[in-house]
Order: structure tokens, then C-alpha cells, then sequence
């Protein structure tokens, strides 16, 4: 229980929103609540929400001390009352989450709460798989990124264990990832591979390709193939065979072939999917490629998981015919 005495700066202000500020972790459908069933109370008594606080009010909260700490990554967890977040495949090791378009994986400047990962983290926290004030060190964590616009499979590691294995399969390229990308015009031939080295401006968060070799740049592959061609668009399936920053973004684009609705390589002058707010590439499939033991994750060895509705696959190719 924590007790506040209100001062002349916090007098006039409603009790939900003095709340809000006073317990900045606690979700507002949970404070709500608590108001509603007198676990935060005015002068010993139940107000409503609305309730307009005055000089001198005693305000007592009977809510867990977290709710109470100043908001971080490693927190964002409590605010989020009911996550959401699309669950591709779980069981007590891993986590696949489809994340999708916009949203963020982790908090990049400044903070904001409804990451994939807090939301990952207030679910097994909510189910009793995670408890935070009985670990030492671990959180669950993620294994891979993706960009904000781009959506697709994420893999979450439950515990050590498995969050070691999987940043191991990762680093030795053992763990497949399939795109799925909407580019202008038609790819020829229609597939192949894209080659070239990558150069990172990393102030201007930009790559640039580059058809040979020099100081700072890194040798880029991207497969191919295309899966449909409708109304001037293609629907390209790739395979990184490198995995540098906005790879498959800037290869495409290099290539005349940028992906619709990527302001940053593409080119945004009206026509077909002028109103695309970010570039139209999903990571849907992944496969457990382990060439190596795997431990206590071999029995994922082979196994593949997949998102099945992309919205713009339907959106632009619908009953298309290769």
C-alpha cells in the first residue's frame, strides 16, 4: 500500500488520471478497476474515477509496489493488461510470434511499452511461466529482429537453455528464414540470385549496394523466385543467404525492382499501393535446419512453421496464376 497526501500541483485533477501518474506501470483497465472495487480509495472511502481531488485529500492505493517503479524495457511488461501478439508455435522452450507490420520488438528511442517483447513477457508472466521476483537473472528474451515495418516470425526463448541454443543456431546459420516480398515489375529471369556487397551508412540508417568490393562494405546474397506477377506487381519468395540490414530491401531496389510501399529504397509517386505505409515484405516461414546438435531443442530438428494469412499476398494476388 502506498499513501499520498495532495498537494496544490495535483489538486483539481481527476482521481484516474492523478493514478495514471502516481502508478505509471499499472495498466489503466486494471486501475479502473481497482478504483471501482475500493482498492484505491479517497479519504478512507470509495470515489469514482471522475472524482476531482482536493487540497489535503488522502489517497491510498493497495496495489503491488512494481506497478509503482518508473517505466523501462525491463518493466514494460506490467502496463500491458491483455497481450496481443499472434502465436505461430509454443511449447515450454520457444516462443514463434507472428509480429506483425508497425509494431516494434523492442523499444528503440525513448520508451514505449507495447513492444513485441514486453507483450511476450506480460503473457508468460499473466500464465505463471515467468516470475520475475523469483529469477535471478533470466527474462525471456528475443532471438532475432525484424524490422518495425516488416511483420513474420519471431523466435522468443523461454529460458537459459533454450535462448543459448538458439543465438548458436542462429550465429552458424542453421535456422532457415523465408521472405515473402511485393515488388514492382517482373523480376528476370524470374529467379535467381542477387549479389553484390552492402554498405551501411549508419547515420543516415541506410545501406547502399554496391557491384564490387570496397572499404567497409560486405558481401550480400539473396535467392529468389517468383511465386506470382498481377497488375504490374510480382510476388517474390527469397532466402538470405547473407543477412545484412535491409538486405533484401536494397538488393530489389538496386535491381529496378524496388518493394512497394518502401519509402526509404523504393520510389512513392502515386499508382498501385501509393497508400502502403511501409515496405511489403514478411518473413512467413522458418525451418530448424540443425546440421549440429541442438540439445535440448533437437526435437525441433527439421520441423518448419509458417504464417498462413498475409493480408497483402490476398490484397494484390488473390487467384493469381503463376
Amino acid at each position: 500500500m502506498k499513501e499520498f497526501i495532495i498537494g496544490k500541483n495535483d489538486a483539481g485533477q481527476r482521481l484516474d488520471r492523478f493514478v495514471d501518474k502516481a502508478a505509471p506501470l499499472l495498466p489503466a483497465s486494471l486501475a479502473q478497476k481497482y478504483i471501482r472495487i475500493k482498492r484505491i480509495k479517497v479519504n478512507d472511502k470509495g470515489a469514482p474515477r471522475d472524482y476531482r481531488l482536493s487540497l489535503g485529500d488522502n489517497v491510498k492505493m493497495y496495489i503491488n509496489d512494481e506497478f509503482f517503479a518508473r517505466p523501462s524495457e525491463e518493466n514494460a511488461y506490467l502496463k500491458i493488461a491483455r497481450p496481443r501478439f499472434d502465436i505461430v508455435y509454443e511449447d515450454e522452450n520457444i516462443l514463434l510470434a507472428d509480429k506483425k507490420p508497425g509494431m516494434l520488438c523492442h523499444s528503440a528511442e525513448g520508451y514505449d511499452y507495447n513492444t513485441l517483447i514486453a507483450n511476450i513477457q506480460s503473457y508468460l508472466y499473466q500464465k505463471g511461466e515467468w516470475r520475475p521476483r523469483e529469477e535471478n537473472s533470466f527474462t525471456p528474451a528475443l532471438c532475432n529482429r525484424i524490422d518495425r515495418n516488416t511483420g513474420g516470425i519471431v523466435i522468443a526463448a523461454k529460458n537459459a537453455a533454450a535462448l543459448r541454443i538458439m543465438n548458436d543456431k542462429i550465429r552458424a546459420r542453421e535456422i532457415d528464414k523465408l521472405y515473402l516480398a511485393v515488388v514492382r515489375g517482373e523480376m528476370r529471369p524470374r529467379e535467381g540470385r542477387l549479389e553484390g556487397y552492402i554498405f551501411k551508412d549508419a547515420v543516415k540508417n541506410r545501406v547502399y549496394v554496391r557491384d564490387k568490393s570496397e572499404k567497409g562494405a560486405k558481401s550480400a546474397a539473396t535467392e529468389y523466385r517468383t511465386l506470382c506477377v498481377k497488375g504490374g506487381l510480382s510476388l517474390v519468395e527469397c532466402r538470405l543467404l547473407t543477412g545484412r540490414t535491409h538486405q533484401i530491401r536494397a538488393q530489389f531496389a538496386a535491381a529496378g525492382h524496388p518493394l512497394l510501399g518502401d519509402g526509404k529504397y523504393g520510389v512513392q509517386k502515386g499508382g498501385v499501393g501509393a497508400e502502403e505505409k511501409g515496405q511489403l515484405l514478411y518473413s512467413y516461414k522458418l525451418t530448424f535446419s540443425f546440421k549440429t546438435p541442438a540439445e535440448s531443442l533437437e526435437y525441433l530438428r527439421g520441423r518448419s512453421f509458417e504464417v498462413q494469412n498475409i493480408p497483402f499476398v490476398k490484397k494484390y494476388f488473390d487467384n493469381c496464376e503463376k
